[in-house]
């Protein structure tokens, strides 16, 4: 079966660690990439695994390198993917990108095969609900990823997909028959050509 590069994009809060880290435990097909952050680590966060936590000035040399397949700037921070690292997984297996759409777009742009999946709340309502439970962040901070998260989902109809995440389960299937029909498609389109 080809391997994919696949983007997995949402609103904070949505859920979409959580269906990653999902399909990355039930399918050896599958690897995720990391990217890397100019942001401190957050408790339990560990350099290679969850991000590289690189300084802005490496950031920005390797930016001058072309060394991201994209990269952007949000909530005070930089967040890129090694473009290299994707391609070198990539000969192995399908590559999840956890990003946002703004990134996924351009890996799109550069890589077109990328498949784009949007993962979308139930409702505002219910993502606010979320974020405000894990009271990680206050009234300002919750405000503003709320708007983030309007941009995002105004953004959803460039995406292949979207699977809104109401109840875990049916949503990680929904995920899981997208990715198999999608690769088995891939593959049969390489074979014919």
């Amino acid at each position: 079966m080809k391997h994919l590069p696949i983007v997995i994009s949402g609103p904070s809060g949505v859920g979409k660690g959580t269906l990653v880290s999902r399909l990355l435990e039930e399918d050896d097909t599958l690897t995720k990439s990391v990217s890397c952050t100019t942001r401190r680590p957050r408790e339990g966060e560990e350099n290679g695994k969850n991000y590289f936590f690189i300084t802005e000035r490496e950031f920005r040399s390797r930016i001058e390198e072309n060394d991201f397949l994209e990269y952007d700037e949000h909530f005070g921070s930089f967040y890129g993917t090694p473009r290299s690292f994707v391609e070198r997984l990539l000969k192995e297996k399908s590559v999840i990108m956890e990003i946002d759409v703004v990134g996924g777009l351009n890996a799109k742009r550069l890589l077109p095969e990328t498949l784009l999946i949007m993962i979308a709340p139930p409702s505002l309502e219910e993502l606010k609900s979320r974020l405000a439970g894990r009271g990680s962040e206050g009234d300002e901070a919750l405000a503003l990823r709320l708007r983030r998260a309007r941009y995002e989902l105004e953004q959803s109809p460039l995406y292949d997909y979207v699977v809104v995440n109401d109840d875990l389960e049916r949503a990680l299937e929904e995920l899981r028959g997208i990715i198999r029909r999608e690769c088995e498609r891939s593959s049969e389109q390489e074979a014919e050509s």
